[in-house]
């Protein structure tokens, strides 16, 4: 009979690291780990001899840096990979890297010294692999670590991000979970610099959600940050929900603010995007366009329907374009999506359910 469990490759140059990884797949039924290695050298033969269905890989390795392996992996021999980060600054930042570069999703490293955060850590990093060992990966061309993928906004293009923009009460509204930073990041590479406001619920760890942010700023014409209490939001600016908080939107008079919430997860998730797009509802409207994003699970799409039932347009990425279809298939199983959209197509959807067209056309006269 043959085995159907899923090979895993546990790649770390940390030994605790690696033995608290097996231990954890191990206790799986359906998850087998054929091998460990200490750095990509090793670990590119055990690929070859071992040839697993999915990849834990350290983002940050000796002797061959982790980007550089990815890369390489991506080029010549495309796998699963799922990311293990610390909880740094440069960590973050190298690890929306390996998204970019085709890692499938993160983890953050494990916590040992307490019990029950560990098994949380258990599920967390189980669930991501089951989902990865499903992901068709593609072959990604060379793209050295080092090249951003995108011209810096320097110049002209800056001096735009910090115009007084027109006003306007129109909104959009994303939500996206696994695959999303990718996803998010091309759907606002494509919109304009006075597009509409934009409030962005992405299930992202702490620590993660504003290096998120801030590379969002650096290659879109758009002004990105982590949002906080009280941000308004404008045309031409973008506000990510940071990862240990609930983002709500609220309106005072014709101002869009942002809320903070701590209270309990929903769904599973803080940030939720069921909050955020509920919030969107009850403060905008039929001025709103949502979008759900490539993810695991169902978060959002009860919302989504709340919203397509209020005459909002709702926009799901389609099956063959997301990493994860969880989300927007949920969304388009229960009938919350007035389109299902390759995620090429979604930016200008987005422009067009907002009359930005119209209201372009308006402010020249």
């Amino acid at each position: 009979m043959e085995d159907s469990r899923v090979k895993v490759l546990v790649v770390d140059d940390s030994a605790l690291v690696r033995n608290i990884l097996s231990r954890i797949f191990e206790e799986a039924d359906d998850i087998e780990v054929v091998g460990v290695a200490g750095d990509p050298y090793i670990a590119r033969d055990k690929i070859k001899s071992l040839n697993p269905d999915v990849i834990t890989l350290d983002v940050e390795m000796p002797r061959m840096d982790g980007l550089t392996f990815l890369g390489n992996l991506m080029r010549l021999r495309p796998l699963p990979v799922v990311m293990v980060s610390s909880l740094t600054q440069r960590s973050a930042d190298v690890t929306l890297r390996a998204l970019e570069l085709g890692a499938v999703d993160f983890v953050t490293k494990p916590s040992i010294d307490v019990s029950h955060t560990l098994q949380d850590y258990a599920d967390e990093l189980l669930t991501k692999v089951r989902h990865a060992a499903r992901v068709k990966v593609h072959r990604r061309n060379a793209n050295p670590a080092n090249t951003p993928t995108h011209t810096p906004i320097t110049g002209a293009r800056a001096a735009s991000k910090q115009r007084n923009f027109r006003t306007t009460d129109r909104l959009i509204a994303i939500g996206a979970s696994t695959g999303g930073t990718e996803a998010i990041r091309e759907v606002l590479m494509g919109l304009p610099s006075d597009a509409p406001g934009i409030v962005i619920a992405q299930h992202i760890p702490p620590g993660f959600s504003a290096a998120f942010a801030e590379r969002l700023d650096r290659i879109t014409q758009l002004s990105v940050k982590e949002a906080e209490d009280g941000d308004q939001v404008l045309p031409g600016h973008a506000f990510v929900a940071p990862g240990d908080r609930h983002l709500r939107l609220t309106r005072s008079g014709a101002r869009y603010l942002c809320l903070l919430d701590d209270s309990e997860p929903v769904n599973r998730h803080k940030p939720s995007v069921d909050v955020l797009f509920r919030s969107v509802l009850a403060a905008v409207g039929d001025n709103a366009v949502a979008a759900i994003l490539t993810g695991m699970g169902g978060d959002g799409a009860s919302a989504m329907c709340a919203l397509k039932d209020q005459h909002v347009h709702t926009i799901a990425q389609d099956e063959e374009t997301s990493v994860v279809w969880g989300m927007p298939g949920e969304t388009v199983r229960l009938g919350g999506a007035c389109e299902t959209l390759p995620l090429g197509q979604i930016a200008a959807a987005l422009l067009e359910a907002t009359s930005y067209g119209e209201l372009v056309t308006q402010a020249r006269r």
